[in-house]
């Protein structure tokens, strides 16, 4: 099939609304590579999506992962709230600087006017992620399941509109807890790279049930304490996976595509589970051909 061999999907159009201008190609070329190179699980997931459509899910995946990266392309939080500010102008109908000249800017534009797609949750993205440039704890668990929301099921949201076509297609509260289940997960398997760069998303309210400080992770430390937070935080996240199973039937089975990056949440929960388990120094993830398994197994099951 197109796409699943490596090679850049090429954009095609329908009949109404996914006609792409001459000027655009490169840039959602541009997207999907960005896309595929580090996020490469909603990368599989779109290619099971409709190819008129993929152009765009690649355009706001990729536009989630430039404002993501931000605290790493910046030293100190001011020039990372300026990265951040440029983004909200743009949506804003305000760009500060040539919009072509930039990619995913321009791809997300286009998007954003072909399918109709709502300002305020992608504005609400970049307001969750200010929260990556400081090195504050992370307050409750309310508060990061809120991120969770504004990031990760935002995401969710918008792609199942363009699925759509640019319609409501409805499932917003599954979009809901499919988006903190797999976010809360990320957040865990990021967890050596962030306790190194003195980032604690762990609730603080959590941690300090179980007798752990930010200052204890960020140093290295935090004992059977760390372990038992993240038990509860993998509990957490399958709750979550619980909720959005009792509402498969609010998802219309041409939104699949966008949850299907959720099906990899239990695999991912079940390493953290193995022997040996090291917060600080193991690595989860899986396998390629296991990954493509698993999201071909979703892509098909009804």
């Amino acid at each position: 099939m197109t796409g699943r061999s490596g090679t850049t999907p090429q954009i095609q159009t329908d009949q109404r609304d996914d006609t792409v201008p001459a000027r655009l190609p490169e840039a959602y070329a541009h997207c999907s590579a960005l896309v595929r190179e580090h996020d490469q699980d909603r990368y599989i997931a779109t290619l099971y999506a409709p190819e008129a459509r993929r152009h765009g899910l690649f355009a706001l995946y990729a536009f989630s992962q430039e404002i993501a990266r931000v605290r790493a392309m910046v030293s100190e939080p001011l020039p990372g709230e300026v990265r951040l500010q440029w983004w909200r102008d743009l949506l804003e109908g305000q760009p500060n600087g040539e919009v072509q000249g930039h990619p995913v800017a321009a791809a997300l534009l286009d998007t954003v006017k072909r399918y109709r797609l709502p300002i305020a949750p992608l504005t609400g993205l970049i307001d969750a992620r200010t929260f990556d440039l400081y090195d504050d704890p992370m307050p409750s668990l309310r508060d990061l399941e809120g991120y969770a929301g504004e990031t990760s099921s935002a995401l969710i949201r918008l792609a199942c509109i363009v699925l759509a076509g640019g319609r409501d297609p409805g499932g917003a509260a599954a979009c809901g807890h499919a988006g903190v289940a797999y976010a809360l997960t990320g957040l865990m398997r990021a967890f050596p790279w962030h306790a190194a760069e003195g980032q604690v998303y762990l609730p603080a309210d959590i941690l300090a049930r179980n007798g752990v400080t930010r200052d204890d992770i960020v140093r290295g430390r935090g004992g059977p304490g760390v372990l038992y937070t993240l038990k509860e935080m993998r509990e957490i996240a399958r709750n979550q996976l619980k909720r959005l199973a009792s509402l498969s039937d609010t998802i219309p089975p041409a939104m699949k595509p966008a949850f299907l990056p959720v099906a990899l949440v239990e695999p991912y929960l079940k390493q953290m589970e193995r022997k040996g388990y090291d917060p600080y120094r193991s690595i989860i993830t899986l396998p390629a051909w296991r990954r493509q398994w698993i999201l071909w197994k979703a892509a098909r099951t009804r």
